[in-house]
């Protein structure tokens, strides 16, 4: 870890807590009250995952590893929008957190940039230095709204992102976007479509002469269909005669045997009006606001997981506090934290297994 200390927005922080305080007051309660649900969440849901983990063979792993690139068992997010959506989600965090020790008067030694790597320095993150040894000292619920701040400000960001893309994006993208057919995403070996050879990325036009411009479309017309039967399916490259097989999960309904996805073209007269540049523009924006939303949401539940140096890990540690003796209060910190890092382990291991 590469840390670059400044004083880099510890005026901003000054003037917005003193300009807001009353507001920032009631908002840290607020943040409380979510911080402590989202740990109920994020808690419940490991252990649910991990259950599911051992008995159901089909249930796929509820916690991966962020990456810019494409490994097994890991979460894929392309290089720029991980790059952006790390920086900003970082910055949020820690600002919220900032923001709300002055605003109840503590100290902040500095703020900066950092960078983590092994071999380089290559992801980016924010931190808030607060003065530790003065946090400590303060009311629990001083504390508890520091800690709660960070990822209440990353899933509240979620929140707001989902406004914007009902509000803009959705509307925008319905009079730029149409579709035009389903793209295959994948072919599934022994099956049908892979024995016609039936190739990912194609795109089915249609099904017996029937458009399936729409996901719909296509879902319902194979509905009608059952194992055996014979469908004529066209795609932009080439026509199959294909005979239905069984389907893995209920042998009387017709398999294809593919994974797909809608498939879209921008619209002739948007591309008329505004020329070729804009809605590429356009289309990476919105896929921007996608995923800020995803890792917001996500990165901010899962700081509420109750295990060690994590906000979770710091608010149950200041309430159990508040309920017994420190040694005691220590212990079972600790405990709970192992058992919820080992969840979380296991179900990274498990990403890569599966």
């Amino acid at each position: 870890m590469v840390l670059y200390r400044t004083k880099l927005g510890l005026k901003f922080m000054d003037k917005f807590s003193k300009k807001f305080s009353k507001q920032l007051k009631y908002i840290g309660y607020f943040a409380i009250f979510i911080g402590f649900f989202g740990m109920l969440v994020i808690a419940y849901a490991l252990i649910q995952n991990f259950y599911n983990l051992l008995t159901k063979p089909q249930a796929v792993s509820g916690v991966g590893i962020v990456l810019p690139f494409e490994v097994k068992g890991a979460f894929y997010v392309p290089f720029f929008y991980w790059i952006i959506s790390i920086f900003i989600i970082a910055i949020i965090h820690e600002f919220s957190h900032g923001i709300i020790a002055r605003k109840y008067g503590m100290k902040i030694k500095s703020s900066g940039m950092a960078f983590l790597g092994i071999l380089l320095p290559i992801v980016p993150a924010a931190f808030v230095e607060p003065d530790e040894k003065e946090l400590k000292k303060r009311p629990a619920r001083e504390q508890l709204s520091v800690f709660a701040a960070g990822p209440f400000s990353n899933i509240a960001l979620a929140f707001i992102i989902v406004g914007i893309i009902a509000l803009v994006s959705t509307p925008l993208s319905n009079s730029m976007i149409e579709p035009n057919g389903i793209i295959i995403t994948g072919v599934s070996d022994d099956y049908p479509a892979a024995k016609a050879g039936m190739n990912e990325n194609d795109v089915i036009i249609t099904i017996d002469n029937i458009e399936t411009n729409y996901l719909t479309n296509f879902s319902r017309i194979l509905s009608t269909k059952n194992p055996g039967d014979t469908i004529l399916l066209a795609t932009n490259s080439s026509t199959y005669n294909i005979t239905l097989g069984e389907s893995p999960a209920n042998n009387s309904k017709a398999y294809l045997g593919v994974f797909v996805q809608q498939s879209t073209k921008i619209k002739d007269n948007f591309i008329e009006r505004y020329g070729k540049f804009a809605p590429n523009i356009i289309v990476w924006l919105m896929g921007l606001f996608y995923w800020l939303y995803v890792l917001n949401l996500g990165i901010g539940l899962f700081n509420l997981a109750p295990m060690g140096p994590l906000d979770g890990g710091r608010m149950l540690l200041v309430t159990l506090q508040q309920y017994m003796e420190e040694k005691k209060a220590i212990k079972y910190w600790k405990n709970i934290g192992l058992f919820f890092l080992a969840l979380v382990l296991i179900n990274i291991a498990f990403s890569f297994i599966r």
